[in-house]
């Protein structure tokens, strides 16, 4: 009689593990706490002072030079550019919805003076952003640079002459 009684217990606890384990393996996993993601940030619109109205490369041009002018004052040639001129060079600017330049081509580049080509290229991507050229999406204007041999100059949108 004992022996039965120690088999039944046996076969209890053979059988508590038994269902023990399959609990275990039916059972999901602790659910990790999910990370929230993080939101976009909302696209702002710049400062009135980074936007353009234009609505042409040509009305652009002008906000642009303005804006090179504005980030490079001392740099700018004052008064009536002389006769001669020490680089001359027609440069394209690509520039995005966000005034963000991303491209330029040389039209006439000035190739006698290639680190005045470098120093129009630096200069421009310098003085990014652009101010934005809302109405168009994105832009591509042409300007020419009058490069006195000062290291000075103006843009032939705004400049005030040759002597």
């Amino acid at each position: 009689m004992q022996q039965s009684t120690e088999r039944r217990q046996l076969l209890l606890a053979a059988s508590a593990t038994g269902i023990a384990t399959l609990l275990a393996a039916c059972s999901t996993p602790p659910v990790e706490k999910a990370e929230t993601p993080t939101p976009e940030p909302v696209a702002t619109l710049p400062p009135p002072d980074k936007v353009s109205a234009a609505t042409t490369p040509r009305a652009y041009r002008r906000d642009a030079a303005s804006h090179l002018y504005g980030k490079n004052g001392e740099r700018i040639f004052k008064g009536r550019m002389p006769p001669l001129l020490y680089a001359v060079g027609v440069l394209q600017v690509e520039v995005d919805s966000r005034g963000q330049v991303i491209g330029t081509s040389w039209m006439r580049a000035p190739r006698h003076a290639p680190e005045v080509m470098a120093e129009i290229e630096r200069t421009v991507r310098q003085a990014a952003p652009f101010p934005a050229p809302v109405r168009m999406g994105r832009v591509t204007y042409t300007d020419t640079w009058l490069w006195h041999k000062s290291g000075r100059f103006q843009l032939d949108t705004l400049t005030e002459g040759q002597a």
